[in-house]
């Protein structure tokens, strides 16, 4: 069944808000680069939209009502926000969750070595990555090192005009016959994802004196020692901006793609919808590249601590109640989909392929060889999904991650069915995933943000 191409339809007022909101879209990328940066600008975002701290209206004892709007973070590496609408709670609520989390390259809690009058930070990588792509880009560090007397720097290097940046080195091609025989995933090793940061020595008789004067440097530039380091989250990222991606500007090339844009457009969504009938929802959190695993992960209680506090404030808590609300909630999990690459076809099952520029996406199975770890969702509800869809007006397709005995991924979906709440993985297509530089549409950007708001009001 052919999807039509969404650009076909868009009159000059479409491509107006397009533009807009992918131009927004891009600065979000830009300033959110690791999950707190995200997380920092979310809670800007939903201040500035008449949102509330859930936690200070916990210790106020704060009445909540309908038409009220609060948000809540966690550890912050995730947040939940709540629109709250007129029917009780118990009723369920219109949930969009996605992850914050991207694959990257992690640097080590003991990083800091000298080999060959080279200094390096040594990191473990993040997330499923093909580890060979990681070579020879310039990166950046972002992240926070938490001093003992409890102080907290924030730190970004790399993504300014003049700012140094770094990289992962490669063996030159005239050297190279030995490994150029190793299959993909052998040709760098893991732990030669290492980060060269510096050549000059401290002076010509310290003992490993590149290293003390990267210390140096560190020290006197941003206020921390060698020994801070084990108390730090620092991130290894590729440096640069979001750019528009071809000649007819029609795509977005840039980093974090998955799942920043689905989380993007979950979040704009959410503050755009007002006063609502049921309760609406957008829910942003980390680790489903790992698993979703953790503290900050949807395994974690925080969503479902956070509905039972939005009950207590109502007067309305019951352990009863708040397994109600969870059980008769509808949910998008806002998650990517792979786009159709023509140069590796071979892959795809094209009658079940997500085409950037056909709209948002339905996964309805996501997992691989017999469906394994999927959310399989209901036919019933991607009926109703589809009136929604249809009767707004947006450009929608259905599509497979690959084919049969192939493809495969996970979303956090399965998690939340676990509630028995009604949910199906829907996202934007994306090329290069889980590369240092991945790509999207604009068009598709634009068809799940409308989707988005079509589902909060309606489902």
């Amino acid at each position: 069944m052919e999807r039509k191409i969404a650009w076909l339809d868009y009159m000059e007022e479409d491509k107006l808000q397009l533009e807009i909101l992918s131009k927004n879209y891009r600065e979000f990328l830009d300033n959110g680069k690791t999950e707190r940066e995200c997380i920092k600008q979310s809670v800007a975002f939903a201040k500035q939209a008449g949102y509330r701290d859930l936690a200070q209206c916990i210790k106020d004892k704060t009445q909540l009502k309908a038409g009220d709007k609060v948000y809540a973070v966690n550890m912050d590496k995730a947040i939940v926000l709540f629109n709250i609408g007129q029917e009780p709670l118990d009723e369920g609520m219109n949930i969009l969750g996605a992850h914050i989390d991207s694959p990257r390259l992690d640097i080590k809690q003991n990083p800091l070595y000298e080999k060959g009058g080279l200094a390096y930070f040594d990191t473990h990588y993040y997330g499923g990555i093909k580890k060979y792509q990681w070579v020879t880009l310039p990166l950046a560090i972002h992240g926070v090192i938490a001093k003992k007397d409890g102080s907290l720097i924030n730190l970004t290097i790399g993504e300014k005009d003049g700012d140094p940046v770094f990289c992962v080195t490669d063996l030159l091609v005239h050297l190279a016959q030995k490994q150029q025989e190793l299959k993909a995933n052998k040709v760098i090793d893991g732990e030669d994802l290492d980060v060269l940061i510096g050549s000059i020595p401290l002076d010509d008789k310290e003992k490993e004196a590149v290293s003390k004067k990267i210390m140096a440097i560190l020290q006197s530039t941003y206020d921390f020692t060698e020994e801070d380091l084990l108390s730090a989250e620092l991130e290894v990222v590729p440096a640069g901006k979001a750019r528009d991606a071809g000649l007819d500007r029609s795509m977005i090339m840039a980093y974090g793609q998955d799942d920043r844009v689905c989380a993007y457009t979950s979040l704009v969504a959410m503050l755009e919808v007002d006063k609502v009938d049921k309760t609406t929802c957008c829910l942003l959190v980390d680790k489903e590249e790992i698993g979703s695993v953790g503290a900050t992960g949807m395994q974690s209680k925080f969503f479902e601590n956070m509905t039972a506090e939005l009950l207590a404030l109502q007067g309305e808590y019951s352990d009863l109640k708040l397994r109600r609300c969870l059980a008769n909630s509808k949910m998008l999990s806002s998650d990517v989909s792979a786009g159709f690459d023509p140069l590796y076809e071979s892959v795809f099952d094209k009658k079940n392929v997500a085409y950037l520029g056909k709209g948002i996406v339905f996964n309805k199975f996501t997992g691989s060889r017999g469906k394994s770890g999927s959310n399989d969702a209901n036919a019933e509800y991607f009926g109703q999904i589809r009136k929604i869809m249809d009767d707004n007006k947006i450009a929608y397709q259905t599509a497979e991650l690959g084919k049969v005995d192939i493809g495969g991924g996970g979303t956090i979906a399965y998690i939340m069915s676990l509630y028995g709440m009604e949910v199906i993985d829907c996202g934007v297509a994306v090329l290069n995933m889980h590369a240092p530089w991945e790509i999207t549409s604009k068009a598709d950007l634009y068809e799940a943000k409308k989707g988005y708001v079509a589902f909060l009001k309606q489902a």
